[in-house]
């Protein structure tokens, strides 16, 4: 991921540009709450409140955490070969559907410990046979990835209607949705690990696929930062002309990519179709894989980054909803402006404060020996 603008030291590229940038949006937002006629601390305790301040809260934040950290990954990966994946939500769609393949065969038969890594399995495979023509057309037909990703979003959408409509639809039901799935392809909560702390867990859906998001951002770092591809897929990102210089096969990396990323969104599936409502329904990405692009985005394409911007992300879905319910006056599409302020400042306008960061970063290293040597010689 190139940048624009001089070369930074990590804790401020890293840490203080996009802490600052979220802070600026939080501020912006504050005013927004205040337009409405409400206090904007108020909302922001009550935000926090909903979502960190009780066990089911923070279920349902670590919840929708989960589903982000994968998204988020698989628009990260890409974004280190220098592609751009909007093709999240699609490719969630297939990733739910090669699930619901494996817990339809299998749900009766094996326990969820054997299920699981049969249905990752299936979900990465489908997830990245979507994310395959995309890559193609862009290896070998120069067509855009965001065009192609964005195409392919619509065509799984209408592809799950007719498979909910029709094939996958139990007979004598009225609901666009899969049936119900046997004991052994249902996910189990997470209430223990909660006692653990003397919370309850409550109603929240959270479940083991939080250890799953982990360990997939493990994985990406390991790939990005310490293989052999990933040092080619990051030379690509950062300079087409010197991989293709180095001798790289520039075709074979950017399919690689696009599959890698694909799987990882695929793997998005396994939390609200095994983890939460146990068969496959119209709509449940919810949106995940657009939010995955503010999240790696805010995260700098790095896990050590992602993790704490999913978090954010899921807070703001929790206790976006604690705030609407206790603040009638913010609607739930307040709740969305917040959202959308804090993807603009964390996204399209990260670069906004970069400059005079940079400037004054500079100026005071530039003056440090200055002051220290002034100092030496008035001893």
């Amino acid at each position: 991921m190139s940048r624009p603008f001089a070369k930074l030291p990590a804790w401020i590229d890293y840490g203080l540009i996009p802490l600052l940038n979220l802070v600026v949006a939080f501020l912006v937002a504050g005013l927004v709450v205040l337009v409405v006629g409400e206090s904007p601390a108020e909302a922001a305790m009550l935000m926090l409140r909903g979502a960190f301040g009780y066990g089911e809260g923070v279920g349902f934040t670590l919840y929708y955490t989960t589903s982000f950290i994968f998204t988020g990954l698989a628009v990260a990966v890409a974004f280190h070969g220098g592609l751009f994946n909007i093709g999240g939500e699609g490719q969630a769609y297939l990733g739910g559907l090669g699930i619901t393949v494996v817990a339809l065969a299998l749900g009766g038969i094996l326990p969820w410990w054997l299920n699981l890594p049969l249905a990752a399995a299936a979900a990465a495979l489908f997830g990245a046979a979507w994310a395959l023509i995309p890559a193609w057309l862009q290896a070998r037909r120069g067509s855009h990835i965001v065009i192609t990703t964005i195409m392919f979003n619509f065509i799984a959408s209408a592809l799950m209607v007719y498979l909910l409509v029709g094939p996958l639809k139990p007979a004598g039901s009225m609901n666009p949705e899969s049936r119900t799935f046997e004991a052994g392809a249902s996910l189990p909560k997470l209430d223990g690990l909660f006692e653990l702390f003397g919370a309850s867990l409550g109603g929240a859906p959270l479940n083991v696929t939080l250890f799953v998001a982990l360990a997939a951002a493990l994985f990406v770092w390991v790939l990005i930062w310490r293989t052999r591809l990933g040092y080619e897929i990051r030379t690509l990102g950062h300079s087409p002309k010197a991989a293709r210089y180095a001798g790289m096969a520039e075709t074979r990396i950017i399919v690689v990519t696009m599959l890698i990323a694909g799987g990882l969104a695929g793997l998005m599936a396994l939390n609200p179709v095994m983890g939460d409502q146990y068969r496959l329904q119209i709509d449940f990405p919810a949106g995940a894989g657009f939010v995955g692009i503010a999240v790696a985005l805010m995260g700098r394409g790095h896990p050590a980054g992602i993790l704490p911007a999913a978090l954010l992300f899921g807070m703001l879905y929790q206790g976006g909803a604690e705030l609407a319910f206790d603040m009638p006056a913010i609607s739930r599409d307040m709740i969305v402006i917040i959202q959308g302020l804090v993807i603009l400042f964390a996204g399209a306008l990260e670069n906004m404060l970069r400059p005079g960061v940079g400037a004054l970063y500079g100026r005071l290293r530039r003056q440090g020996p200055v002051g220290a040597e002034a100092g030496k010689a008035t001893a």
